[in-house]
């Protein structure tokens, strides 16, 4: 019986049985030998780009260099890495300073996988010694240029896919360390949110921060960006972004405002957008949010509005930012008047979710996210609610792959809603929809103050009060709001008013109902329900019947 080659095994990952590898880095990394055994191991052909060139050519790389110089090799060996990239699934060993140029580097990410194979100076020095062939080396000392091109293409190899540490392993050892980082390597999961000026990819994935630089450069106008962050999570999950920026030589300064929705205000916002100024932020400097909900508008706000609009990154840190308030261009702050009464839309250039920031997060902060995820099913996807009730306790008992697919479901609907009705302006539904519950959450948020009661928490109550006023006013059927507060209350999460055992005033309530921004011609708008998955908008909801709803839940007249 014949071995089945590695490519063919069950257990290989899907993405390489996909794409084709492309080794990169310096001159005498070893692309050639490794490549070939790689190759092998795998069952797949191997091709070395600098002999497909000479072929091509007709003559070797040094003759080719001083008959038509560097400018033509480097067109010849872009024409011969398209054609290679186009064809079937090889292992490709890739010149040198193939992967400086931006088009190879784009066609690599469309078609392959790459790897840098990070070797130290001190051990290419003796490799490459001697080795007339090699026209960067004329006329020059080895170490010297090896140093220097390191300095200009490390940062640029650093934005492979995979990196591999190579010494003076043999090359079969150093094969087998490749072999196992590839079989170890799996890509962050992507979703594409579709605007209708814009698009933008969502990643999704655990120890995203420490590779923030590789997935974001190809997006981001300029190597230098500004970290807003807050004063609870720039301990936890600041040294990683900044070192997985700087690994690709974009260059960072990092502003800390304080944590907590407290800090959501006008003067919050004004003192950052100082900063920013301070710092001397141009119109192609990046602003990263890195944090949740609050860090995400503030800081969006200010790269909104500084210098007419600066590109803007959410890092989202809490499963409620990463859900939601991280995709789909809303930023602010509050008011005294209520919440979110200043601010902008400003899309992202990317949204990073790293699932593996979660862990960090208090029980309550994670349940608190969860009641988003819910919310999408809920709106518009009863298949989504019905995954919610089997694997909701996955989600916030921290099982990372559960996590990683309510994420992906979660904002995949969201996508598709902002998609339709980016900022808010169809008169009926659009994205409309996505405010289920919080007609009745931002008015507990209002009433108990800001931080006092979770955005999440009020929103799970919020989509209790959606459904019980549905129906009562004969539209739902009240079994599909007692099938609703029962999941919330198997997560954690408050299901009824009575569980914030809070005194609360109706008036009160509908004092901050009435003076919530999707108010409309002095009319409250609701979301309401003919279902789960079945929710719809509506501004001729009685003031009375959402008044008798609040004293049945316990409020006081």
């Amino acid at each position: 019986m014949t071995d089945v080659p590695l490519r063919d095994s069950p257990t290989f990952p899907a993405v390489l049985k996909q794409r084709s590898i492309v080794l990169v880095g310096l001159m005498g990394a070893g692309k050639s030998s490794i490549g070939r055994r790689l190759a092998a191991r795998l069952g797949l052909p191997f091709r070395d780009a600098d002999t497909e060139i000479e072929l091509a050519a007709g003559c070797d790389i040094p003759e080719l260099f001083a008959r038509y110089g560097e400018q033509a090799f480097r067109e010849g060996e872009r024409r011969v890495m398209r054609r290679l990239l186009s064809g079937e699934r090889i292992v490709l060993a890739a010149g040198g300073g193939a992967f400086m140029d931006p088009e190879i580097r784009a066609w690599i990410r469309e078609t392959a996988v790459s790897v840098w194979l990070r070797c130290p100076i001190e051990v290419l020095v003796p490799r490459v010694a001697g080795r007339t062939h090699r026209p960067l080396l004329a006329g020059g000392d080895p170490k010297e240029i090896l140093t220097r091109l390191l300095a200009v293409r490390g940062p640029v190899y650093a934005e492979a896919d995979v990196v591999v540490d190579c010494g003076e392993d043999s090359p079969e050892t150093t094969t087998t360390r490749v072999l196992e980082a590839l079989l170890a390597w799996s890509p962050p999961r992507r979703l594409r949110v579709n605007l209708s000026r814009s698009s933008y990819d969502v990643l999704i994935g655990s120890g995203l921060l420490s590779r923030a630089g590789a997935l974001l450069a190809p997006v981001l106008p300029q190597k230098r960006a500004v970290i807003i962050t807050d004063s609870a999570v720039a301990p936890l999950h600041l040294p990683a972004l900044e070192e997985g920026l700087a690994a690709t030589g974009i260059a960072t300064r990092a502003f800390i405002m304080q944590a907590g929705e407290a800090a959501k205000t006008p003067e919050t916002y004004l003192r950052l957008v100082g900063e920013l100024l301070d710092a001397g932020v141009e119109r192609r400097t990046a602003v990263f949010a890195l944090g949740g909900g609050v860090v995400g508008d503030v800081a969006g706000f200010a790269a909104a509005t500084t210098l007419r609009g600066l590109p803007f990154v959410q890092v989202p840190t809490t499963l409620l930012a990463q859900v939601d308030s991280s995709v789909g261009g809303k930023t602010g702050v509050n008011m005294p008047q209520g919440k979110n009464l200043l601010g902008a839309f400003h899309q992202p250039l990317a949204v990073l979710a790293d699932t593996a920031t979660l862990a960090t997060l208090p029980p309550r902060e994670l349940r608190a996210g969860y009641a988003e995820i819910v919310k999408a099913g809920l709106i518009g996807d009863a298949g989504l609610f019905a995954w919610c009730e089997r694997e909701g306790r996955a989600v916030v008992g921290g099982e990372q792959a559960a996590q990683a697919e309510a994420i992906l479901r979660a904002v995949a609907f969201k996508a598709r809603v902002v998609g339709e009705d980016e900022r808010e302006e169809q008169a009926n539904d659009g994205r409309a929809l996505l405010n289920l519950g919080h007609t009745f959450a931002h008015a507990l948020e209002a009433e108990l103050g800001y931080g006092r009661i979770l955005h999440g928490e009020a929103v799970a109550v919020g989509l209790s009060l959606a459904f019980r006023l549905s129906a009562r006013l004969g539209l739902a059927a009240l079994a599909d709001a007692e099938r609703v507060e029962a999941h919330l209350a198997e997560v954690a999460l408050p299901a009824r008013l009575a569980m914030l055992n809070r005194a609360l005033s109706a008036e009160r309530l509908l004092h901050h109902m009435r003076r919530d921004k999707k108010v409309r011609d002095g009319r409250m708008t609701f979301v309401l329900v003919r279902g789960i998955g079945a929710a719809f908008t509506s501004r001729d909801v009685p003031e009375e019947a959402v008044r008798e709803l609040l004293r049945e839940e316990g409020c006081q007249a």
